[in-house]
């Protein structure tokens, strides 16, 4: 489970996201290297879906539906790209709804303690 943690100067609290995505970049890296033209070409792939989709959400003259189908062609290319990768599957935290509710009570005592400090701090200037 995502286990949130305060910013070394206490000011925001971190979601620690980079513990999942570390092995999934491994495993990504070590893909490449050992089939560097299929990983190159679903990268490139990939890339040019991003971009497209990028392109299509920043016009002002798009439909939705070529937003829609813009952004299926990029999910589909990150789709390609991370079925080898077995770090893909424990990406998405899924939480059950007493996870949940630990979760927001974690995120909710964090930010109210960084709340609390620096209204204490701006009382005291």
């Amino acid at each position: 489970m995502i286990r949130p943690t305060l910013t070394a100067d206490g000011t925001a609290v971190r979601l620690p996201v980079t513990l999942a995505v570390s092995p999934l970049l491994d495993e990504l890296a070590l893909a490449y290297a050992e089939d560097p033209d299929l990983f190159g070409r679903l990268l490139t792939k990939h890339a040019a879906s991003v971009l497209s989709l990028d392109h299509v959400v920043v016009s002002d003259d798009a439909a939705d539906w070529e937003r829609a189908i813009r952004a299926a062609e990029a999910d589909g290319s990150r789709d390609a790209l991370l079925a080898p990768l077995e770090s893909a599957e424990r990406l998405d935290d899924l939480l059950t709804p007493d996870d949940a509710i630990a979760l927001a009570t974690s995120l909710t005592k964090q930010a109210a303690y960084i709340r609390h400090r620096s209204t204490a701090q701006e009382n005291h200037s």
